[in-house]
């Protein structure tokens, strides 16, 4: 089966900088003190208006975002916010959103400022010491984060790894495909001890999947959609550490709704398709047609293969909304 993905004719990528105090132009800052690195491309696009700095007077207001008790105190103590938002078509990607990236970075290290990621609910380190924004791309620099969520009322039994079907009540997505044009992507009815395990596999998902677009879309910059297939081989080359490969089966998936069936109540991260249109915005991920067993042994066997215990990897249910950085 083929999941069709439409295309937008443009995406919109943003982050925000947090100051107590804007000593200067952000226009004069941006683009001509950016790193050599990204500075040629910044100036283009500020130029061709793909690149935008916009400045405002007033106190930025986080909604939904996790953010530490010492990043919350420093928040409190901010007088200005910059929003620095990149707008280009899909094929543009990723230098796009690294052009943009690169000058919240420059920005924030100058203004000692808060640099915030809305769309993966983090925030992105700026210390002089820290390295800037790095040169090629790699999905693993903090450009996805994870939403972990678990039943309000679940009552799980004390962990076992040898007890695979105890409960379901873990649910791990996805923060941050949508920048890149695809649907964010879940794994729905896992073992709450099994949340690095749930979010190792997803994130091998994730990079395989946005390999394959970015190359579509550079091969394609004039495609209105895209069909991919519900069946996903994830080779050794795709694995950080190697292993053999195996098969994942893709459903489009409606994040509100959860898993017809399950029990208690749970806290929904809200990604659901804009009203009235037919995009899919987000994927499940599980194992493929064949597999005998539940989603839990499905986990386990996986994680098998790189010859390691469950023991050794989490014995602890997640905390709710718990977000893992990539």
């Amino acid at each position: 089966m083929k999941i069709a993905i439409p295309l937008p004719n443009i995406i919109t990528s943003l982050f925000i900088v947090a100051m107590e105090h804007v000593p200067f132009d952000v226009k004069s800052f941006v683009p001509w003190r950016i790193g050599s690195t990204f500075r040629r491309s910044a100036i283009s696009s500020t130029n061709n208006g793909t690149l935008t700095v916009t400045h405002h007077p007033t106190p930025w207001r986080p909604i939904g975002t996790a953010l530490t008790d010492d990043e919350r105190h420093r928040l409190r103590r901010t007088r200005h916010h910059v929003v620095i938002s990149s707008t280009a078509p899909p094929h543009k990607l990723p230098t796009t959103v690294q052009v943009a990236r690169a000058a919240a970075r420059a920005l924030a290290r100058e203004c000692d400022g808060l640099l915030i990621d809305p769309l993966t609910s983090s925030t992105l380190l700026t210390c002089g010491r820290c390295p800037g924004e790095p040169a090629g791309f790699s999905l693993d620099d903090d450009w996805l984060s994870w939403d972990a969520q678990v039943h309000d009322a679940a009552t799980c039994p004390p962990w076992d790894p040898d007890d695979l079907g105890v409960c379901g009540c873990l649910r791990v997505t996805s923060l941050g495909l949508r920048r890149f044009a695809l649907p964010e992507i879940t794994i729905d009815g896992a073992a709450c001890a099994h949340s690095l395990c749930a979010t190792n596999l997803l994130r091998t998902v994730a990079g395989r999947l946005l390999t394959d677009h970015l190359s579509h879309l550079a091969a394609h910059p004039d495609a209105r959609d895209r069909k991919i297939d519900d069946y996903l081989r994830i080779q050794p080359s795709d694995q950080p550490d190697g292993g053999l490969p195996f098969g994942v089966r893709l459903t489009p998936y409606d994040a509100d709704a959860g898993e017809l069936g399950r029990t208690g109540s749970i806290r929904r991260l809200k990604i659901g398709p804009t009203p009235g249109s037919d995009r899919v915005s987000c994927l499940k991920v599980g194992p493929p047609s064949g597999f005998t067993g539940s989603l839990n042994d499905w986990l386990c066997a996986r994680q098998a293969t790189h010859h390691t215990t469950l023991t050794s990897i989490d014995c602890h249910p997640p905390e709710p909304s718990k977000l893992l950085a990539a």
